[in-house]
């Protein structure tokens, strides 16, 4: 099923959706899976994003943040979000229960040019809570496997338990359309199977890459983008074909509070996906 459109579905893009929360449960011991549904059935069903969008979430008393959109497009009806707690909204988001209501907002941003990647092969780069947002657009192409050529992930994590959606990556590597590779900085387990070592030490692993065919997405930590870029330039990706998902200060979403502001760029709008080209002119952007 494809679906693509960035659409925002609220009239007023101040005034937030009423959600309640389906299903959560813990991925990390920082972080937290969220599924939830609009309450209007009928705009549940009919909200429309890109992979790579965020939405803001917000709770009565305690205010409202930019959330990555987890889930995929082509499953409509659900919206889910990975998110680490980290201050007073994010608390108070934590300490709500199944069935609790919160606000929803959007979707904004730009995403992912979907309709540019097409037939072209995907090599998805994340690291710790950048899989969030890269776990939409992997989900898309799997949804929708016959329009593009190899999808391939590489996924690191400083140890198992801080690897998001472990288990559910574990399961996509017995797929036999995806190349998916697991990493880890240390096992402190001494039951991990995979690779040992930073993210960028599954790069010798990958059969040969045709860089023309071939579009990288990349998220992650800011020391990440420095070493995995040295590594896709390395196999002669294009600079433009290179997408990386950045977030900076954005708090309204709409480019009004101008939060996000860099000289004449709005991450909010222009982002958070840019290409390395765009970002080897604005460094502050990582």
């Amino acid at each position: 099923m494809k679906v693509v459109n960035k659409t925002n579905q609220t009239k007023n893009p101040f005034l937030p959706e009423p959600a309640r929360i389906v299903r959560m449960y813990p991925l990390t011991e920082d972080v937290k899976f969220f599924q939830v549904r609009l309450v209007d059935i009928e705009k549940s069903l009919s909200f429309q994003y890109r992979p790579g969008q965020f939405a803001m979430i917000s709770v009565l008393g305690a205010g409202e943040a930019p959330f990555s959109i987890s889930s995929t497009p082509s499953r409509p009806g659900l919206l889910e979000f990975c998110i680490r707690q980290t201050g007073t909204v994010t608390r108070a988001i934590f300490n709500l229960k199944e069935n609790d209501l919160i606000g929803v907002r959007g979707p904004y941003g730009n995403g992912f040019p979907i309709e540019k990647m097409e037939g072209k092969d995907i090599l998805i780069v994340m690291g710790g809570l950048g899989a969030a947002p890269l776990r939409s657009v992997l989900l898309y192409c799997l949804d929708n496997r016959d329009l593009f050529g190899r999808v391939i992930l590489l996924h690191g994590a400083k140890r198992p338990a801080e690897m998001i959606f472990l288990q559910e990556f574990l399961d996509l590597k017995k797929r036999s359309d995806l190349e998916c590779y697991l990493t880890v900085d240390q096992d402190d387990t001494g039951q991990w199977v995979d690779n040992v070592g930073v993210v960028t030490t599954l790069f010798p692993q990958l059969k040969e890459i045709n860089p023309n065919q071939t579009v990288a997405l990349v998220c992650g930590p800011p020391v990440m983008y420095k070493f995995v870029i040295q590594e896709l330039l390395k196999l002669n990706i294009p600079k433009d074909q290179i997408l990386m998902t950045l977030e900076r200060r954005m708090k309204c979403g709409v480019g009004k509070c101008g939060h996000c502001a860099i000289d004449y760029i709005y991450t909010c709008l222009d982002g958070p996906v840019f290409t390395y080209w765009d970002v080897i002119h604005m460094r502050e952007l990582i």
